[in-house]
């Protein structure tokens, strides 16, 4: 079968298609013929090897999120039927309940082979169905990004209808996240420099947009947009240069779901703020085969579609990376097989 590898070093320049045997099911395992797959920001960093040795060993399959139609089975497994569209999960041993270290070290595309391969085996109990009503591209997008703004959002943050949520950016996760929000029934505000994202993130059903380039201190102009008190929930993509404005705009009680380190990994902020105001700074990192299934039908449930920003073919994965790199994209961007 044919694969796309990491293979000779620690870059873009190292991805080649290369040929693998295709995989037979072993016990509880089953086959996917794949059919789609879509980057994210985090495989940009699996290419530098930028979690270490966490990241895993060369040759590496890239990339964590994909859709495929299951072929063949192997013994023992009735969890899925041959001919039915499955994702496999970003991490592959975590099926509910709360993480520890062996479940968040068995992430795809990093350390354990990825989606972009003709076909994977791979374990029944790290499958989930996906809505009908999907593309395949849309379906590829749900593993880590739709789960982790789902995470944020629904199984930690817990949000209700009417409160305020600040979504920062307009890439995957966040695009998701201000789907979700509108889906709840909460108040969104969207930020970004482009004025041409915002107003598509307000076509999407932003309630305010504010743009962070116009504004750096953007903090206090949520604040008010949001009432006075501050914002109840914030979507944290950017880390370093971010969140000392988001603790100037959470009320007292909020929580702020760390999901990106976009503008740096390091913590300069006024922590004061985190404890005189009893902030909940809550780390996320995508989520529990438990979630995907909840997230599934209420995607299911309000025909939700995930926004597409293009599908590039299966030999154009450099092109895809160099796209999304770019930062020119609205949406997620997406192989298709």
């Amino acid at each position: 079968m044919k694969v796309f590898q990491l293979d000779g070093g620690w870059s873009a320049d190292h991805l080649m298609i290369a040929e693998r045997p295709t995989p037979v099911p072993g016990p509880g395992q089953a086959l996917l013929r794949m059919r789609a797959a879509a980057l994210n920001y985090r495989d940009m960093v699996v290419l530098q090897r930028g979690y270490g040795a966490q990241t895993g060993t060369l040759p590496l399959i890239p990339l964590s999120d994909g859709v495929g139609e299951v072929v063949a089975l192997g013994p023992g497994v009735s969890r899925v039927k041959v001919g039915e569209r499955v994702c496999p999960t970003f991490f592959q041993r975590w099926a509910g309940g709360p993480p520890n270290a062996d479940r968040l070290a068995s992430s795809l595309g990093g350390p354990l082979d990825g989606v972009m391969a003709e076909y994977m085996a791979v374990d029944a109990e790290g499958l989930a169905h996906v809505p009908d009503h999907l593309s395949d591209a849309e379906a590829a997008t749900l593993p880590c990004a739709a789960l982790t703004a789902w995470s944020a959002l629904v199984t930690e943050g817990r949000v209700q209808p009417g409160e305020r949520v600040l979504i920062q950016g307009t890439g995957g996760v966040s695009l998701f996240a201000l789907q979700f929000a509108k889906l709840i029934g909460a108040f969104a505000i969207v930020t970004s420099s482009s004025g041409e994202k915002l107003e598509r993130a307000r076509a999407l059903g932003a309630d305010a947009t504010l743009s962070y380039r116009e504004t750096p201190e953007w903090g206090r102009s949520v604040r008010e947009i949001a009432g006075g008190d501050g914002v109840d929930h914030i979507v944290e993509v950017g880390g370093q240069a971010t969140l000392p404005q988001s603790l100037r705009a959470i009320r007292p009680g909020g929580t702020i779901s760390m999901i990106g380190v976009l503008s740096g990994s390091s913590m300069d902020a006024r922590l004061g703020l985190v404890v005189t105001r009893q902030v909940r700074l809550q780390g996320i990192t995508v989520g529990s085969r438990d979630g995907f299934e909840a997230m599934a039908r209420a995607i299911g449930q309000h025909q939700l579609r995930p926004v597409v920003d293009r599908v590039f073919a299966f030999e154009e994965l450099p092109q895809a990376f160099a796209h999304l790199t770019s930062g020119a994209h609205f949406g997620k961007v997406c192989i298709g097989f």
